[in-house]
């Protein structure tokens, strides 16, 4: 190789160096401080989101976002600085985006409606709920499902797309929740009787909340009973054990004051034909 190629060589080296050491040098001093500003933006966006409300579970969720995108910025500074083309890289990423957006169609779903359940609360941890025919009390709400204990205490784990679309009854917003105790009384009794006599039970149950007053009514007829409805108001954290205290305490004031219902006793055996 001769002197000529190596001065080339050379003069070419140099311009590179000259070129991109300051680059470098000003990439790793955005970098050091683009992290620092943002480390202390998130921390920012952290305290003003506990002011604010947000629930514990979204403020982390939420700070973390920002701290990406932030961090993504920085970086995307540092690549323009360093002189890289990102045009492709904008449209792999864009491939990318929809891909993986087709792909977790639904989880993009219940991550939505988690962000709006967390931010508009309709209901908080503990709190009873219904949603649809599913009954119980909050213990969890995640960013995709929320998880609900039944009285069964089984974990029903619910995704928070299915609450968004759904009727939502919170029972513990009122601080307070309805019983639907259904009772039958034989046509020939005295329905004033009956219901003087549920009244007497319904006192004997502790938990039952003296106010409002348990509503006992008349619902349905039918072949062999008057059908009743006996609703007293309880906390929502003693749904069953009042359901329970309250079905013993009628069944014992039926059998005192000697009040029957129609069955069946013993097996009915009827003809098969041919």
């Amino acid at each position: 190789m001769d002197l000529e190629k190596i001065n080339e060589y050379a003069q070419i080296a140099t311009d590179k160096v000259i070129f991109y050491v300051p680059r470098i040098f000003l990439a790793g001093l955005i970098l050091w401080v683009g992290f620092k500003i943002v480390k202390k933006i998130v921390e920012l966006v952290g305290k003003a989101l506990e002011k604010t409300g947000f629930s514990e579970t979204l403020r982390p969720f939420l700070s973390s976002i920002v701290g990406v995108l932030l961090k993504g910025t920085v970086l995307f500074v540092i690549a323009t600085v360093l002189g890289a083309d990102l045009t492709g890289l904008f449209a792999i990423l864009a491939a990318a985006a929809f891909a993986v957006g087709m792909a977790l169609q639904g989880s993009l779903g219940n991550f939505a409606s988690g962000i709006l359940i967390l931010t508009l609360k309709p209901f908080k941890v503990a709190d009873w709920i219904q949603v649809e025919d599913k009954f119980g009390r909050v213990v969890e709400i995640g960013i995709f499902s929320t998880d609900v204990l039944t009285p069964g205490n089984k974990i029903l784990i619910i995704p928070n797309s299915m609450i968004t679309e759904s009727v939502v009854t919170n029972y513990s917003e009122k601080g307070m929740i309805r019983l639907e105790l259904e009772v039958t009384m034989p046509y020939e009794e005295s329905f004033p009787k009956v219901r003087q006599v549920l009244e007497e039970a319904l006192k004997e149950v502790s938990k039952i909340l003296p106010e409002p007053v348990p509503e006992i009514g008349i619902v349905d007829f039918d072949s062999h009973n008057v059908q009743l409805i006996v609703r007293p108001y309880v906390l929502p954290d003693d749904f069953w054990e009042v359901t329970f205290s309250a079905n013993k305490a009628i069944k014992k004031a039926f059998s005192a004051h000697d009040i029957k219902v129609a069955y069946s006793e013993g097996v009915e055996i009827g003809k098969i034909g041919e």
